[in-house]
């Protein structure tokens, strides 16, 4: 059924209410039975604890969001929909909103479905699937056309679906209809300006058509993507009447009222808007926690180099995991100055994660060796800084192997657009944790993760970043200052911006044209990179898809004509 009203239009009287309880919860995509337990018992203590008349739940909890081609697996469809009829069944004295996708004649939707003292009443359909950034979901689902509305004891209720209230026609359709309350199933995943965009549209569309809107997301981590959480109600008005916090579970609950001017809800809890860094820091220490737990890792292992990016990522792991379950490894090579040995100690002393030292010289020392002859003839050049980064590598995967920890990598959003990284070197490990941090950002968190307290040892993100894999080697000494690269990037892979739009706002041409090149070059590091947590509004990885074999910026830059 995609449509439903209650037979009966009988009026309702001034002073009825609905009590609607929002469950932002974590689910795991494909864990059916779980997040169908995870349901019922959010479901009971909406019911039990908070007297709610209806619980509503985000987008697609039933499989986890975003599923992706385990859509297009018959036998995950059959068992979903087996799953979700023992569910019905289980739901009492309430009325449930919950999220799930539906087979019909053919056709795979994108539902809500909507059940009532074990009955499925009715089912919404989405209308508007998004195909943009990181959303592909034209590729498996079938959009949907009409409204569903249900009647309440205090009045109709329209039901849209996260992209539905975006695009505002599903919301139209669901007031023309009768509603008078809009309630809105999301899996929204985070980056850095999201929280605002969220609520001017949701509050545009009350205004526009007089009507609240109760906004319910998912929050936890799934691969690179994070949901933050954060659901709220907006009045008719647009104003904020409840605020859930952000990146973590909570169950809520919003009281409406039948007033002479209709379905008006009652202000409730507000949590604080967090400053936009605090934001950044807790979706990185949400998408570490919930990649490693939810793949079985029993803790990670971190290359602890003394420098700014690994400091940060260890500070990272061990609040998202806890420092007994983190271990960090020093690696020292001929070119690794002492402070940067004594700061890694003294870090993984802070924080009380468990260290140790082993020295990649006699390894590297015995590549050299056994390529003495190969290279006779050849200049030193990055190839021996790269065996060392691969040398570092190799450590750090036997001890993943051995203890069954994650390897985290530690490099930012600045050096892999360039290729400041090594294959199979640095670049080894199965989570990259601020592989969407730019450098300048890796900064402010690690101050403003300093300011919660004093984690990272001040010299760390004084002195100048190097790789110290040569004599007095700093990364400017190849690489543009970060304040430049980075800001030349946010254009380029944000912004998508080319060249003379970058020249244009005051760039040096030379230095542009550097970083075009480098970032196309290193398209093949991408591909073979870990993935790691989505905080940009255009990461690497499903959100930004370039062909790796490409003649297009050489074709721009060769044809430049101020080169």
């Amino acid at each position: 059924m995609t449509d439903f009203e209650s037979q009966s239009d009988h009026p309702v009287s001034t002073g009825a209410s609905l009590k609607i309880a929002l469950a932002q919860h974590d689910c795991l995509v494909g864990d059916l039975k779980g997040n169908a337990d995870k349901i019922l018992q959010w479901v009971a203590r909406a019911r039990d604890e908070l007297g709610a008349d209806i619980v509503l739940f985000p987008e697609l909890n039933l499989t986890g969001y975003p599923p992706e081609d385990l859509l297009l697996r018959h036998g995950f469809i059959a068992d979903t929909r087996k799953v979700l009829d023992e569910l019905c069944s289980q739901v009492y004295g309430i009325m449930a909103v919950i999220g799930c996708p539906i087979r019909e004649k053919g056709c795979l939707y994108n539902s809500a479905i909507i059940i009532n003292d074990r009955v499925q009443i009715a089912r919404y359909d989405k209308q508007n699937l998004p195909n943009y950034s990181v959303f592909d979901e034209k590729r498996y689902f079938t959009a949907g056309r009409i409204p569903c509305i249900v009647e309440t004891d205090a009045g109709k209720i329209g039901i849209t679906i996260c992209e539905d209230i975006w695009k505002g026609d599903p919301v139209r359709q669901a007031v023309q209809g009768g509603a008078e309350l809009i309630l809105n199933l999301n899996a929204s995943p985070y980056h850095m300006d999201k929280r605002d965009e969220r609520l001017v549209v949701v509050a545009e569309q009350a205004r526009l058509h007089s009507v609240p809107v109760v906004y319910v997301n998912m929050v936890g981590g799934q691969d690179e993507l994070v949901f933050d959480g954060g659901s709220f109600v907006v009045d008719h008005s647009g104003t904020r009447v409840l605020q859930a916090p952000a990146f973590s579970e909570d169950l809520l609950l919003i009281e409406i009222t039948r007033t002479e001017k209709g379905l008006r809800p009652e202000r409730s809890v507000l949590a604080p808007d967090l400053p936009q860094i605090e934001n950044v820091y807790r979706a990185l220490v949400l998408g570490v926690r919930d990649y490693a737990l939810k793949n079985g890792f029993k803790g990670a292992v971190i290359g602890l180099s003394g420098g700014i990016d690994s400091a940060l990522t260890l500070a990272i792991a061990s609040d998202a995991l806890g420092a007994e379950n983190v271990e960090a490894v020093l690696m020292p090579s001929r070119y690794t100055q002492s402070m940067s040995i004594e700061d890694a100690r003294e870090q993984a002393g802070v924080l009380g994660v468990h260290h140790q030292t082993i020295t990649i010289e006699p390894m590297f020392t015995a590549f050299l060796d056994g390529l003495k002859e190969t290279f006779a003839a050849a200049a030193v050049d990055t190839t021996e800084e790269n065996i060392q980064a691969r040398c570092r590598g190799i450590i750090l995967m036997a001890i993943s192997n051995k203890q069954g920890r994650i390897v985290l990598t530690t490099g930012n959003k600045s050096e892999m657009a360039v290729g400041y990284a090594t294959l199979y070197g640095d670049m080894a490990g199965g989570y990259a944790v601020i592989k969407d941090v730019p450098k300048m950002l890796v900064y402010e968190l690690a101050n403003w993760r300093n300011s919660q307290s004093q984690v990272i040892p001040q010299r760390v993100i004084d002195r100048p970043p190097s790789a110290e894999l040569a004599d007095d080697q700093k990364d400017e000494d190849s690489l543009p200052v970060y304040e430049i690269l980075d800001a030349i990037l946010e254009m380029y892979i944000e912004d998508d911006c080319g060249l003379e739009e970058i020249v244009a706002k005051g760039f040096d041409r030379n230095t542009v044209r550097k970083v075009l090149y480098l970032v196309d070059l290193n398209e093949y590091k991408r591909k073979q990179a870990a993935p790691g947590v989505r905080i940009t509004k255009r990461a690497f990885g499903r959100d930004r898809r370039y062909p790796i074999t490409s003649a297009y910026m050489r074709h721009v830059l060769s044809n430049d004509p101020h080169s």
